[in-house]
């Protein structure tokens, strides 16, 4: 079996259940699975050598849905490429992966550049050019050949986010959409009611809810725009009941003009991802949408869920700084520097082993080396697992911050300010210190209309977390910078920092 099977099992089962709810149109399965048929019947036309690359560079769309599930159906390798990517970043994802089709978005065309592989437009064709729909009608009733690829055999090439350094091209293998799958349906119980809100980019998170939902006779609702007004809209009027969406754009929804629970009528699950939700965030979620909120902890090198928290999980308060308990067919541990597997309640290095975790690193060797070890994976993230099997992230090792001969985990520090009334959202981080070898910087952005002094806020965390873990320096900033999806650039602001800029 292969991941693209939960689909063909799914328009079996529900043909005329709608899969995709568009802005400008709705596709029931038995026609989603048309498309994709004629769609990846005409990939492989192009090309028939098994395992070659496909980059798609779009937004959220039914026809990148198609695009996506073709490139599945036919054997190929899905390399996405973030659209609001610079063309510089889109070529050497390209040059990389030596893509043999290049699917785009009508009005990317300049962004991606690579001339050398076919290339098919999403949307209305300039000058002729082929487009997806062209190439769906000239297959329409072309069989496609049975899918013979082990579970090792790479199902995606996800390039990671570069926050903290260059980009390595993930390989996610076909174990690892299964397991995903699998361990999504269990956590978060889809069924054919679900109604999945599209917000996060199918480039990035979204990509791992596709199958999922799909496979259980779920509806994609594809949002009419972008933002929080957009995802407010396909609540209120499209029926969602299900999210998955970085902390920031869960704050910007509640801080909508006019914003009640009642303009979420359905809401089943609101699950957020990609960066820490500290505990004084969680209670406000909670009390403003109840008992839905959840959240995953995983990487690309072990896609998304690894461990689980349950709305029910966020009961107890105890939780709150937790990301879950361990998922199906996956191991996760605390490591030591040298090599041994620590008891409850150690911190150390988080690793995992399992069906989930990549197979490497894209023509990196070296790098693949350094991060599977022994079978584990090293994910750079130091935590420690409780008695009960609750997973605890303190930070990435990189980031911890050493001042004085005492480790500071950022993430506690932000947890603190993020108390404060006044704040809106932080990032802390360590700076060269003659004295103290590293002093602990803050950014923080303030609530519009609030007002904070830097000493008012080192007072603030000093009570709570003393002296050594009180900023030094605290920065003030209009908005943080950010990733494509959301996350927050820390290099970028301590590299500010050090250059005055802040």
């Amino acid at each position: 079996m292969h991941p693209i099977d939960f689909f063909w099992r799914a328009a079996q089962r529900w043909p005329d259940r709608t899969a995709i709810d568009a802005p400008t149109e709705r596709i029931t399965y038995s026609a989603l699975a048309q498309r994709v048929r004629a769609v990846a019947a005409g990939l492989i036309h192009l090309d028939p050598t098994p395992q070659s690359r496909v980059g798609i560079c779009a937004t959220n769309t039914a026809e990148h849905i198609v695009a996506l599930l073709a490139v599945l159906a036919c054997g190929k390798i899905w390399v996405p490429l973030n659209p609001k990517s610079t063309p510089s970043e889109i070529r050497r994802i390209t040059d990389s992966i030596d893509a043999s089709i290049l699917i785009i978005e009508s009005g990317y065309e300049a962004l991606v550049t690579d001339e050398s592989a076919y290339r098919i437009l999403i949307g209305a064709a300039n000058g002729g050019q082929r487009t997806l729909d062209v190439l769906a009608r000239a297959h329409a009733d072309a069989i496609l050949p049975v899918l013979d690829l082990d579970g090792d055999a790479t199902q995606a090439i996800k390039f990671t986010g570069g926050t903290t350094g260059a980009p390595k091209g993930v390989m996610q293998p076909y174990r690892a959409w299964m397991t995903n799958i699998v361990n999504q349906i269990h956590a978060w119980s889809f069924d054919e009611n679900d109604r999945y809100v599209m917000a996060a980019p199918i480039t990035h998170g979204t990509s791992t809810y596709v199958l999922p939902v799909l496979a259980q006779g779920g509806c994609h609702v594809i949002m009419n725009g972008t933002g929080a007004t957009a995802v407010r809209d396909a609540f209120k009027l499209r029926g969602g009941t299900v999210c998955f969406m970085p902390p920031t754009l869960v704050y910007m929804l509640m801080g909508l003009e006019d914003v009640t629970r009642a303009d979420f009528p359905q809401l089943k699950r609101l699950i957020y991802g990609g960066a820490p939700m500290p505990p004084e965030k969680i209670r406000e979620v909670r009390a403003f949408f109840g008992p839905v909120l959840g959240t995953t902890y995983g990487q690309t090198e072990a896609p998304q869920i690894l461990t689980v928290m349950r709305p029910e999980d966020f009961d107890d308060e105890a939780n709150w700084a937790a990301v879950g308990r361990c998922t199906w067919y996956s191991d996760v541990a605390i490591m030591s520097p040298d090599g041994r597997l620590l008891p409850p309640g150690e911190v150390g290095e988080v690793v995992a082993r399992g069906p989930l975790v990549m197979t490497g690193y894209w023509k990196l060797p070296e790098k693949t080396a350094e991060t599977l070890v022994d079978g584990w994976l090293h994910t750079g993230d130091r935590g420690l697992l409780d008695a009960r099997g609750y997973l605890y992230l303190k930070d990435r090792l990189k980031d911890m911050v050493i001042t004085g001969g005492f480790n500071v985990y950022p993430i506690e520090v932000e947890d603190a300010l993020s108390q404060h009334p006044a704040v809106h959202e932080s990032t802390v981080f360590g700076v060269p210190d003659d004295k103290w070898g590293e002093s602990v910087n803050a950014a923080v952005q303030l609530r519009p209309g609030h007002h904070a002094s830097e000493i008012e806020l080192a007072a603030f965390v000093r009570e709570r977390l003393g002296p050594v873990q009180t900023p030094k320096r605290i920065h003030f900033v209009n908005d943080l910078p950010r990733s494509p999806v959301g996350k927050v650039l820390k290099n970028a602001v301590r590299d500010m920092a050090l250059s005055g800029q802040l």
